[in-house]
C-alpha cells in the first residue's frame, strides 16, 4: 500500500476554523512540526501545530492499553 502524505495536496476548502481571538490582519503562527501555517496568531505562546500534526500528535500520545 503506498504511503500518502497528508501535507502533499492541501484542500483549500478544508481550512481550520479561526482560533478564538485571532485577528484577520495578524500573521499566522507556523506549525512546529511541518512549518505550515496554523489557525493561531503568531503572538500565541507555546507550541502550535497545524490540524494534521495536532491529530498525529494526539494519536501518538493516546493510551493504547
Amino acid at each position: 500500500m503506498p504511503r500518502t502524505d497528508p501535507h502533499l495536496a492541501p484542500d483549500p476548502d478544508d481550512l481550520a476554523p479561526e482560533a478564538p481571538g485571532a485577528d484577520a490582519g495578524e500573521p499566522r503562527a507556523d506549525c512546529v512540526e511541518c512549518g505550515r501555517p496554523t489557525a493561531y496568531p503568531a503572538s500565541r505562546p507555546g507550541i502550535v501545530r497545524c490540524p494534521v500534526c495536532e491529530w498525529q500528535e494526539a494519536q501518538r500520545s493516546a493510551c493504547s492499553g
